[in-house]
């Protein structure tokens, strides 16, 4: 047992002594950035400032971290600050031409150091979303929005019955955070991941009834 211990001792050391100097809390924290920092540069048009936490991704990471759900005060602040951040249909029309919706929605392409600045980007949905039943490949991060105008009753979107859930899907589609603090879903609109446009024709997508999502 003795000899046991003084192999171990010597290993014994080094671990309490490493324990000993082992960074609090925040230095760790700037300790992991710098690390972070020093290996992105900025090449193209995919920027280093991407790095940089917003209150709501900072204090949603924060909580995920610590594996429990954010306070729902602050929850409730940080959706209210994203609310104030959609910006509605410059002209009125919330419903655009759901083929190129589609196309939007099929497109992962788009804001990579090789993509040319000004190109159209692609909205990627179907990596988080069931969209089209005749889809073959799709995420399940996010639920499934096949027949989503369809059983949300919206059978004419211009109609006044149907503005609540265009305005919804709208402003979800721009900044999700508005709705849901710590939504995974991409705030397209806000980032500039797709354009007024863009998102005029997802949103008819999901809503216009001749659509495939709402057959």
């Amino acid at each position: 047992m003795k000899q046991t211990f003084q192999y171990l001792a010597p290993a014994l050391a080094v671990f309490l002594a490493g324990c000993a100097v082992m960074p609090s809390g925040p230095e760790l924290d700037k300790r992991t950035a710098d690390i972070v920092k020093a290996s992105f540069r900025d090449q193209g048009q995919a920027k280093v400032d991407r790095l940089v936490q917003d209150d709501a991704t900072r204090e949603c990471s924060a909580a995920d971290v610590a594996g429990k759900p954010i306070d729902p005060k602050l929850a409730q602040a940080i959706e209210a600050a994203n609310l104030k951040t959609i910006k509605w249909p410059s002209d009125g029309k919330f419903i655009g031409d759901w083929k190129e919706g589609e196309r939007i929605a099929q497109s992962g392409r788009g804001m990579t150091w090789t993509d040319a600045p000004g190109s159209a980007n692609g909205g990627n949905c179907y990596n988080c979303h069931l969209i089209d039943k005749k889809e073959i490949s799709y995420g399940t991060i996010g639920p499934s929005l096949y027949n989503y105008g369809k059983l949300r009753g919206v059978s004419d979107p211009a109609s006044p019955a149907s503005k609540a859930i265009v305005e919804y899907t709208w402003g979800k589609i721009w900044n999700a955070k508005a709705y849901s603090a710590c939504s995974s879903m991409p705030r397209t609109g806000h980032l500039g991941i797709l354009n007024e446009a863009q998102v005029r024709h997802v949103v008819g997508l999901l809503l216009d009834p001749k659509s495939p999502v709402n057959q």
